[in-house]
């Protein structure tokens, strides 16, 4: 009755059944496992582009198009999450402070060029805010901070565990936007105190420090979106996680050849 309705011959409809499943299937198959495994280690945050290098380091060779349609098929999608764009305000009080990274060329070694901002969370019924320092030459997360309050506490203590971690020699450039929290006179003169040049986005040009922007567009679309955070301690231990154990380590960046910040490093220096 069936295959009249679908109108196929019954004989057509038993070798079907008889018929053993194609080689094509049996690779789509266990190379959707294997994509499976790598999503889930990712904490569900890459996409097919990071999934398809990771296949090529582990020597699975198949294309970029196969990679993305077997996880549309199973409906593996990365979480990411919106931009939004808060534009600077042209204030006298920053003009001392111009781009100077704008004219310089990329980094060719780790403490030539940093970056920092600052972002907010939400927790339960209230916000902390979140500092971070990166290397721009590996894009590792250097230093970090959180507080309460939206002051140069946050960005004093963020620099401070960078210095801690990175002794950079004096020379090092130092880019932010033109919040208050860098402009400060005690976040100036730690600048100072190890030689650092600051540099900050010209007004209206949120993209000069595009990288930073990247991160926590990164950060908030891999952790923070769908997240319950408990506490505030849960919460921070959540991000130490992800910054030191996850993000650093294991995430792979497209504008490092698919590498994470660490093994960016290390082969910089076997180099």
């Amino acid at each position: 009755m069936m295959c009249r309705f679908l109108k196929v011959s019954r004989s057509g409809y038993y070798a079907f059944c008889k018929r053993k499943v194609s080689r094509h299937w049996l690779v789509d198959k266990q190379l959707a496992y294997r994509i499976e495994k790598i999503f889930t280690k990712s904490r569900e945050t890459y996409g097919s582009p990071r999934v398809h290098a990771e296949l090529k380091r582990a020597g699975i060779h198949t294309s970029k198009k196969r990679v993305a349609r077997l996880m549309r098929e199973r409906g593996l999608k990365a979480r990411c999450s919106r931009v939004y764009i808060k534009m600077a305000k042209l204030h006298r009080f920053y003009q001392s402070i111009k781009n100077i990274r704008k004219d310089m060329p990329k980094p060719t070694a780790v403490n030539e060029q940093w970056a920092g901002d600052l972002t907010y969370i939400r927790q339960g019924n209230r916000w902390l805010y979140l500092a971070v320092v990166i290397d721009l030459y590996s894009r590792k997360v250097i230093g970090w901070s959180m507080n309460h309050r939206k002051t140069t506490a946050v960005t004093m203590a963020s620099l401070h565990m960078a210095f801690r971690n990175r002794k950079p020699q004096a020379g090092l450039v130092f880019h932010t936007d033109r919040g208050a929290e860098y402009r400060a006179h005690e976040v100036q003169s730690l600048l100072s105190k190890y030689g650092v040049t600051p540099s900050m986005n010209r007004p209206g040009h949120c993209t000069d420090n595009a990288e930073m922007e990247s991160f926590f567009h990164t950060l908030k679309g891999e952790l923070i979106k769908s997240n319950h955070f408990t506490s505030e301690w849960d919460l921070r231990d959540k991000v130490a996680g992800y910054v030191q154990h996850f993000y650093n380590r294991f995430r792979l960046h497209s504008s490092l050849k698919y590498l994470s910040p660490v093994e960016y490093e290390g082969r910089a220096k076997e180099a």
